[in-house]
């Protein structure tokens, strides 16, 4: 499909900009209303887009109508968050004469939309992380218009999701120019630098999000740019936890790691064993059952095949399963230790996105702690362990809490909830910004700012900051003693 021209672009981010003030005018419930329409709108489509999507992007029919359904879920969570209201964070600090540190005014603070959002599209979930996806979800939720760079992998599906889009967002009332879908890998970085995008969001690669994110903050007005870029997701597994349930662990591993052929941003990339834990055979067997499944596109293919040779290349990394990369990809297993990994760390410590991972065994505690604290920021890390290893547990868990944003126990890190409690960042080259959440209601403050109202009249003040609170929000009153 052709990009969009530098004039189209021009006018979608002046209808953007346009539309900006109505839309973050508006009451939250008004708002809701909106973003469930979006979400019926695109659950009476599936049957369009689901094979649209299969088309594009050589995912199954029950996958794609499995994450259309969580698309629409997490809209309609959104939608809740609106009417909830809690979300804005309004509050109403009384002014007070007798305050200790002297006469205090009145002073009313709430949250409000930073703008157009600029959204970049993943190739890897078509709909919950491209178009209709979390970021998009966030972006409307939080009052903010959306011009989106789709992702070359499925442009047809993206315009058409786009089109659904716009048409709900019209018929339910919200302002034109509310949300657009662009194309064109240069129409994405030319947005980026306009100054009428006030926030980005991007789900990708490290080397394209670090870039985009340096464009960011090379603007004469640099924005908010919220990244995730790359994840290993290592996961520790205790001598006990080996001895009691190590089969059932070398199952739930393989199964974890070749789940979508590895090209889940959660899938966990090393697998940290005691040297003696006996499970190659189980863990090379598993591997080896597993069916050929073809990469997303070309593109992807090409990176993974790259990225597994200079891995298998790495002196003192033995295969456990071969894998092919030839019909489609077959998952590839390998293996080394603890020195190995340290001494080779540009080659091992780097996101291989694909049907791949390693085992590392360690020789001691003390091993599995300097393995720990190796790694730069992640996603998430997971242990395995049992009630007797109180001790070392908790000295991994201090060391990995430090490294990621989500913390497992006794599970596999390949499902995030879509829920208020869910933390889907982490350090840097997890996300840029481990403050913030791309997943659950918490990533609708990415798109917020607080502002201070002092002493201003009821009049003039907005909404939820009214004496009469008009929308019926929650508001948090702090009154003189």
């Amino acid at each position: 499909m052709p990009d969009t021209t530098p004039a189209e672009l021009d006018t979608a981010l002046q209808r953007a900009a346009d539309a900006a003030e109505a839309f973050g005018a508006q009451a939250p419930a008004t708002r809701a209303r909106q973003i469930r329409a979006v979400a019926d709108a695109l659950d009476a489509a599936a049957g369009e887009l689901v094979p649209l999507a299969m088309a594009e992007s050589h995912l199954g029919e029950g996958r794609l109508t499995g994450e259309l359904k969580r698309t629409t879920f997490q809209l309609r969570l959104f939608a809740d968050v609106l009417d909830d209201g809690g979300y804005l964070q309004a509050t109403v600090d009384s002014a007070d004469a007798g305050f200790p540190l002297g006469a205090k005014p009145d002073l009313r603070r709430v949250l409000v939309p930073v703008g157009p959002v600029l959204v970049f599209a993943a190739s890897n979930f078509p709909f919950a992380f491209s178009v209709a996806g979390g970021d998009t979800a966030s972006a409307l939720a939080a009052g903010c218009p959306v011009v989106l760079k789709a992702h070359p992998g499925h442009p047809r599906l993206s315009v058409r999701t786009g089109e659904i889009i716009t048409d709900a967002l019209a018929g339910s009332g919200a302002p034109e120019g509310v949300f657009h879908v662009v194309l064109g890998f240069e129409t994405g970085t030319v947005a980026l630098r306009d100054p009428r995008i006030k926030a980005a969001a991007f789900t990708g690669s490290v080397p394209a999000g670090r870039a985009l994110f340096d464009i960011a903050n090379s603007r004469p007005t640099p924005i908010p740019f919220f990244g995730e870029l790359g994840s290993l997701n290592p996961v520790f597994a205790t001598p006990n936890a080996v001895r009691a349930r190590g089969e059932e662990i070398a199952k739930g591993y393989v199964t974890s790691y070749s789940g979508n052929a590895g090209q889940l941003c959660t899938k966990p990339g090393l697998l940290f064993l005691p040297a003696d834990h006996g499970l190659d055979e189980v863990l090379a067997e598993e591997s080896k059952a597993v069916a050929a499944h073809k990469l997303l596109n070309d593109r992807l293919h090409e990176g993974y095949c790259t990225r597994r040779a200079a891995v298998t290349e790495v002196p003192g990394v033995r295969v456990l399963a071969e894998g092919s990369v030839d019909d489609g990809a077959v998952p590839t297993l390998l293996t080394t230790d603890v020195d190995t990994l340290l001494a080779n760390r540009e080659a091992l410590l780097e996101e291989v996105f694909g049907p791949l991972s390693i085992v590392v065994t360690y020789a001691s505690e003390d091993e599995a702690r300097r393995a720990a604290e190796a790694f730069e920021g992640n996603l998430t890390a997971t242990l395995h362990a049992e009630d007797d290893d109180a001790e070392f547990a908790a000295s991994l868990v201090n060391r990995l809490r430090d490294r990621a944003g989500r913390l497992l126990f006794n599970g596999w890190p390949t499902g995030v909830a879509v829920s208020p409690a869910m933390q889907h960042g982490g350090p840097y080259p997890a996300t840029t910004d481990a403050r913030f959440t791309s997943v659950g209601t918490a990533a609708i403050d990415r798109f917020l700012r607080p502002v201070t109202y002092q002493n201003v009249p009821q009049n003039l003040l907005p909404e939820p900051l009214q004496d009469e609170n008009p929308w019926g929000i929650p508001q948090t009153r702090h009154s003189p003693k």
